[in-house]
């Protein structure tokens, strides 16, 4: 593993971690690239290519681009703020760079939406700054999914140049980290513990990893309070607070039934919470992706709630043992909708989640792994087909499945010594070859699947 688990788990806003908090960043790297140029812009120009084009419209990706080039960074920044300065270039047709000087920007003509793909990835974006004599800068970004950009030359020579950071515990594959955990007697979370430490002191981050978990139960509490209708057009109603008023009725008044269902309940409903504030613009961690945000926090919302004596040392665990699973997801496929469907998103997210919870019920590193493996195994094949291009049916409901399918998992793997049959290495290497195998329309461009049957019934 080398990179930090607070590179996996990212705060940002929704709806999307590769078509909103990407382009965004995107936009606020080309600000920071203008430099001296910043005064000279008299025009920009953004152009969308592939998935951002087709879905960008329901995902905010323009907005997200433009907000960028305004200064705004989705880790930081206040989503009223941020909704109320587009709505401020769309009025006025100015756009103020960095918050500074201003060029005209009109939008249907200064954002082009191209469909049509480039090589290196199906989300691309290339913005142009023109001067009095001409361009001055333009590059090409690729959002590669959960939050993560790299521009046209990184992308061109990154899979031969890139050196991997040097950890104390480098591992690229499931089976190396096996053999890590057995040659040293650590468990995974230690491993991965280990290796934060290339790049912050423990204190820092463990605080930052606590930090990611209030942000999670943040959304959580916010999306049980949030009425109403999300934003896009097709009235997705929020059901999370009918939900929690519901719940908190019927289990004051516990029987049978009520006692069987109690936590599963809960679990959907946490998710649901984060999906609907993800799908409303508001706060959430990328937990891999913003479309997939909800598995996490509801699964470890569920262990904290249900399991007595839980603290800050469970949370700490289960992020870490899920960032090992999500770096091996990342090495060796994608956990970009738009590069290999649903199965990258919540497909990740699920194995995630069970590797997390498998790790704080005291699992061995064998059966962490053997979590992730089945969580990741009965999504393959998943598919990213959201109705008019919103993180909304089914993304929502999608990740309350998801959770409860991670809690299995790890009561699968936990009943179990480890030992199965296929590997988790062989699971993340079958989703890679489905994802090629799946054809364009089945992959965030809105062009198949739920999203052409929806408009035909």
């Amino acid at each position: 593993m080398t990179i930090s688990a607070l590179e996996i788990f990212k705060i940002g806003i929704g709806p999307s971690s590769s078509h909103t908090m990407g382009p965004m960043r995107a936009g606020g790297t080309f600000l920071q690239e203008l430099g001296p140029h910043l005064q000279a812009v008299t025009k920009i120009r953004i152009e969308l290519f592939g998935s951002l084009a087709a879905t960008g419209v329901g995902h905010g990706t323009d907005r997200a681009v433009v907000g960028g080039l305004l200064g705004f960074m989705p880790d930081t920044c206040c989503p009223d703020a941020y909704a109320d300065a587009i709505a401020k270039v769309t009025s006025t047709r100015r756009l103020a760079l960095g918050g500074g000087p201003e060029v005209p920007f009109d939008w249907s003509s200064d954002l082009i939406f191209e469909p049509q793909a480039l090589p290196l990835h199906p989300n691309a974006l290339t913005i142009t700054a023109e001067g009095p004599t001409g361009v001055l800068h333009r590059n090409t970004y690729y959002s590669i999914g959960g939050g993560f950009i790299v521009d046209q030359a990184h992308a061109e020579t990154t899979s031969q140049t890139a050196e991997p950071t040097p950890v104390e515990f480098g591992f690229d594959t499931a089976a190396e980290l096996l053999r890590i955990c057995a040659d040293t007697g650590l468990n995974i979370a230690q491993v991965v513990a280990r290796n934060e430490g290339t790049w912050r002191e423990e204190s820092d981050w463990r605080a930052g990893l606590l930090n990611i978990w209030s942000v999670m139960e943040s959304c959580i509490q916010r999306g049980l309070r949030q009425e109403g209708v999300l934003p896009g057009g097709l009235q997705v109603p929020r059901r999370a607070p009918g939900l929690y008023r519901h719940l908190n009725s019927r289990d004051a008044v516990p029987n049978l039934i009520t006692q069987t269902f109690s936590a599963m309940d809960w679990v959907n409903l946490f998710a649901l919470a984060v999906n609907e504030e993800n799908a409303g613009g508001g706060r959430v961690v990328t937990a891999p992706t913003n479309g997939a945000a909800g598995v996490i926090p509801a699964v470890l919302a569920y262990f904290m709630r249900y399991r007595r004596g839980a603290n800050d040392d469970d949370v700490v665990d289960f992020l870490l043992a899920a960032a090992a699973v999500a770096w091996l997801l990342k090495k060796n496929a994608s956990i970009s909708g738009a590069e290999v469907g649903c199965q990258g998103e919540v497909g990740s997210a699920c194995a995630m989640a069970a590797a997390g919870l498998t790790q704080v019920l005291g699992g061995s590193p064998a059966q962490v792994e053997n979590a992730a493996e089945i969580g990741l195994e009965h999504n393959l094949g998943l598919t990213c087909d959201p109705v008019g291009g919103l993180v909304q049916v089914p993304c929502i409901e999608r990740n309350a499945m998801a959770a409860v399918k991670a809690i299995n998992a790890a009561q699968l793997a936990l009943s179990g010594d480890g030992h199965h049959r296929v590997s988790l290495d062989a699971a993340i290497v079958t989703m890679r070859e489905t994802g090629k195998d799946m054809l364009s329309k089945y992959k965030e461009t809105s062009t198949g699947g739920l999203a052409v049957a929806f408009t035909e019934c």
